[in-house]
């Protein structure tokens, strides 16, 4: 299955609501998506990963390179890595949390909350 990025806004945040394989064929759909919000302006991202069911280490760096991008310019970035979901919870959350990773990411289980100053994050 191809990646999908479907682009919305909720008051400040661009959401991007992602869907299906974050690999190295798909990885650069993603990127250019975040660069394009950046170039626009925007400072504050989500990235909605909820559909994401496979994300191999292409997928993973465009995550942390989002990330160093976002600090870079000031700005905040967001992931929603719900605990349920697709098949048993998140394919990208149990990578990251795999590869040690998953601490530098703000994660919240839903848009609502993500995009709310007041929410806490999910704990790694």
């Amino acid at each position: 299955m191809a990646l999908k990025v479907a682009v919305g806004e909720q008051g400040d945040w661009v959401v991007l609501r992602v869907s299906g394989e974050m690999d190295l064929l798909a990885s650069p759909v993603l990127r250019q998506r975040v660069h394009d919000a950046v170039a626009e302006g925007r400072r504050s991202l989500v990235l909605d990963l909820s559909d994401v069911f496979f994300c191999d280490s292409s997928g993973v760096g465009v995550l942390i390179t989002t990330r160093r991008l976002m600090r870079s310019c000031r700005g905040r970035l967001r992931l929603i890595l719900p605990a349920q979901g697709a098949v048993d919870g998140s394919h990208v959350n149990r990578v990251l949390a795999a590869l040690g990773v998953r601490r530098l990411f703000e994660v919240y289980p839903d848009a609502e909350s993500a995009v709310d100053d007041s929410a806490a994050p999910l704990t790694a």
